[in-house]
């Protein structure tokens, strides 16, 4: 079963909104590559557009409210720094700084405990510009491992170490943690990142797996044991955090960070750091016309084996984004052969393409661009966040199955269009 809104009407109400709000100078609403003026000053550009989530999993009417905040807070600094002139990979970071440092997301603070009551965690970013990837897996005693996973990327994108050597892209365990501490990156006690919330789940947990170990062993048990896991991961555990960057150049960036699954084996990596299964952004180039990024969220293991980021990217490309997202869903991941013998697939994605616009600007100062952005779950709810330097505020939604339906087992699917325009003088 699948359930989709109406799209075009989505994408409509917004275009029309963002018109309509079109102020008489349209510096106010700018979005263009910087141009050389008559009296070579730079043009006052600013733009953009950010879309994040706070993870495709299970999001509580009375969390609602602060799972809405944290993604309004996440969108405003990463316009924030879209404004200031960043481009788009530091816009997607800033943006996840956010999302790790509140305590309700699985995320850095508050992310969940391992089987040794330890947190470990995940996190890529992927810069569309340069094709540059950066990931740190397991990683332990660093608040905000976006940091390291951005800076792994920097340091990468400035060419061979000594002795021709080739700069790492994905570091794990001990050796990321010390690698993040040589290079300026401030370590944090786990103890620390640990929150009220996540001790007592934990506590939770490791006593329903001392009951379970006890049960009997019979075939019928041992099934009720795997739905009943099952359902303890749809009921929350599987909230990673992502977000997704155009900047005011028509470069993209995506990023993702994640604590895990809830009781994970300590070591255990997720999609979140795996290349083309987290996060992937490409800009425009050759016979590709758009530009797109996506993140994901979800069970890892469903993400890896599908390499969902990357899929949903490359679908980007047809015509109607709305039904090639559906498809990539539906084909490469509900009914997807790797995983035929799961009883429900669990995963999220957020996704962006932009263009310039097609039809003519009313002034050859004007530009213009076109962001189609989307998300869809299978899950029973996704929390996201969108906003363009023109906003006065993020708009939020938590997405959610209708009642009745069986997670994993259908989709949920909306999106909508934002039109960026600028003015160079």
């Amino acid at each position: 079963m699948i359930r989709s809104s109406s799209y075009a009407g989505v994408m409509e109400s917004l275009m029309n909104s963002a018109e309509e709000q079109q102020p008489s100078s349209p510096l106010a609403n700018s979005w263009s590559k910087p141009q050389e003026s008559s009296k070579n000053q730079m043009p006052k550009c600013i733009g953009g557009f950010v879309l994040v989530h706070a993870g495709a999993g299970y999001h509580s009417e009375s969390k609602a409210k602060e799972y809405k905040h944290v993604c309004k807070r996440a969108c405003q600094r990463a316009v924030d720094r879209l404004k200031a002139g960043a481009l788009a990979v530091e816009a997607v970071a800033a943006a996840l700084v956010e999302l790790e440092d509140s305590p309700f997301t699985n995320a850095g603070m508050g992310s969940n405990l391992n089987l040794s009551g330890e947190i470990e965690c995940d996190a890529s970013i992927m810069d569309g510009k340069s094709l540059h990837y950066g990931a740190v897996g397991a990683i332990s005693g660093i608040k905000n491992p976006v940091l390291v996973a951005n800076r792994l990327l920097s340091e990468a994108q400035k060419g061979k170490l000594s002795a021709g050597r080739i700069p790492p892209c994905f570091l794990v365990g001990r050796g990321a943690h010390d690698w993040a501490v040589s290079h300026g990156i401030s370590p944090c006690p786990s103890e620390k990142m640990a929150t009220k919330f996540s001790l007592s789940a934990y506590k939770r947990n490791k006593r329903k797996m001392e009951l379970a170990e006890k049960m009997d062993t019979g075939p019928n048990q041992a099934k009720k044991r795997r739905q009943s896991s099952e359902n303890e991961n749809v009921s929350g555990c599987l909230d990673t955090v992502g977000a997704i960057v155009v900047d005011l150049e028509g470069n993209v960036a995506a990023a993702v960070s994640s604590g895990g699954l809830a009781m994970k084996h300590p070591g255990r990596v997720g999609q979140a750091a795996h290349y083309g299964c987290g996060c992937w952004a490409e800009n425009a180039f050759n016979m590709n016309p758009y530009s797109t990024a996506v993140s994901t969220s979800g069970c890892g293991e469903h993400l890896i084996r599908t390499m969902l980021a990357r899929e949903c990217s490359a679908a980007m490309q047809s015509e109607d984004a709305h039904q090639a997202l559906l498809q990539t869903m539906q084909n490469k991941f509900i009914s997807s052969p790797f995983l035929a013998s799961e009883d429900r697939v669990l995963g999220g994605v957020i996704v962006l393409r932009c263009c310039r616009c097609a039809e003519p600007p009313p002034s050859p100062k004007i530009q213009g661009i076109l962001v189609e952005f989307l998300w869809s779950h299978t899950t029973e709810s996704m929390c996201v966040g969108y906003m363009s330097a023109q906003d006065s505020k993020a708009k939020t939604h938590i997405s959610r199955l209708p009642p009745g339906t069986v997670p994993g087992q259908c989709l949920a699917i909306e999106g909508g269009v934002c039109r960026l325009m600028s003015v160079a003088e």
